[in-house]
């Protein structure tokens, strides 16, 4: 079995096991699941439901590995840089990005 979800609106395609990185969500210091109800599609092998935009009555739990708090993890560090070109105008900028670390445990449908 397996859905498709939308969270922090980007799409993931996930089945019960997976271990994926999600957009920071709010979500309390002390928990340790969290339930993604924005489904698109699910699949049962042969029995498919597809939403309009989301399907009804399903949703997605998902753990995280021991609570919210150690769940975030920083992406690698990226460095856009801006140049004005004859103007000797150069400026460097470090982003580090945030995610959830999260484990999917049940896809109901």
């Amino acid at each position: 079995m397996y859905a498709v979800i939308e969270q922090g609106s980007k799409q993931y395609k996930v089945a019960e096991g997976d271990h994926l990185n999600i957009d920071l969500a709010d979500v309390a210091p002390d928990a340790k699941t969290i339930e993604l109800d924005k489904i698109l599609f699910v699949s049962d092998g042969d029995d498919v439901k597809v939403g309009t935009p989301y399907v009804e009555g399903a949703k997605v739990t998902a753990s995280f590995k021991s609570t919210a708090e150690d769940a975030v993890v920083k992406d690698k560090k990226v460095y856009p840089t801006y140049m004005r070109r004859r103007k000797n105008s150069k400026k460097r900028v470090g982003h580090r990005q945030k995610y959830l670390q999260v484990t999917i445990d049940k896809i109901e449908a």
